[in-house]
């Protein structure tokens, strides 16, 4: 019988937010394949759990995947983590995942630490669902994709994002010139030094006091303002309700309201003064 494929979160930073259950994983399976072996060493040090570690990294995993999956298929249990958080989210994991899914190995999330979760239910923004867009690319075409990618997922719900220490700068000049909107960074989520700014980019920019640990962002939907939208005439609105002929007078004021940023009421209103 095959072994189980146990994909384990790990603490963020504070040591204290790993559960119960990782905890018993990590203790009972065969092997642990770790993003950084000397890191993942360190922490089961503290937890005082001493199973054999080999790493799978993004240079190497294809080729650990293969080994991995033949020690699963004789009957071992393996346990993935990365450094920190949740494998396979901007880490690396999907391809060993991917292949024991293929070959039949049952695979089993342990969840826990997330920082794209704990940023969104600190941040304090309303939406329903949210966009998570990872790490903005470094080549200047795959930038401007990501950042009309980032612009496009705002008018839907929050967005959500990483950013190293060496590139956050540049990210919130470029944030500068493509709005003036409001934004909460955090830094170093649930270690010691944690520390998070609100404000807009530049006022960001101007208090961003150390420059060095990771870097979560999150940006609040943008609310179309619907004062500022171009207000149809009255003739363009009685047109609209006009050319309505399948439905009550009320649903087809519904229906021009809807296309038009006006309520029913007004475009109703707007109707009944036109007809008189």
């Amino acid at each position: 019988m095959a072994g189980t494929l146990f994909v384990v979160a790990t603490p963020i930073g504070n040591l204290e937010d790993i559960t119960f259950r990782a905890v018993r994983v990590l203790r009972e399976v065969a092997v642990v394949a770790a993003e950084d072996t000397r890191r993942t060493g360190l922490m089961l040090h503290h937890f005082g759990i001493s199973v054999p570690l080999i790493s799978l990294h993004e240079h190497n995993e294809g080729q650990r995947a293969e080994m991995l999956i033949g020690r699963l298929n004789r009957g071992e249990s393996v346990a993935l983590v990365s450094d920190a958080g949740t494998p396979a989210i901007s880490d690396p994991g999907a391809k060993l995942v991917g292949a024991a899914v293929a070959a039949g190995i049952r695979v089993e999330p342990v969840p826990g630490a997330s920082a794209v979760m704990a940023a969104l239910s600190a941040a304090g923004v309303e939406g329903e669902g949210f966009t998570f867009l990872a790490f903005p690319p470094v080549k200047s075409k795959d930038r401007k994709a990501w950042f009309d990618r980032y612009v496009a997922a705002r008018a839907l719900g929050p967005v959500v994002f990483f950013e190293a220490p060496h590139r956050v700068l540049r990210t919130l000049e470029e944030l500068v010139v493509l709005s003036n909107d409001q934004l909460i960074v955090f830094r170093e989520l649930t270690k010691l030094h944690e520390t998070v700014y609100r404000g807009t980019a530049a006022e960001i920019l101007r208090g961003l006091a150390v420059v060095a640990g990771e870097f979560t962002l999150v940006a609040p939907q943008i609310v179309e303002d619907l004062s500022a939208r171009d207000r149809p005439s009255d003739d363009q609105v009685v047109a609209m309700f006009g050319q309505i002929t399948d439905k009550k007078s009320r649903a087809a004021a519904r229906d021009v309201a809807d296309a038009t940023g006006l309520s029913a009421n007004e475009v109703y209103e707007i109707v009944r003064r036109a007809k008189n």
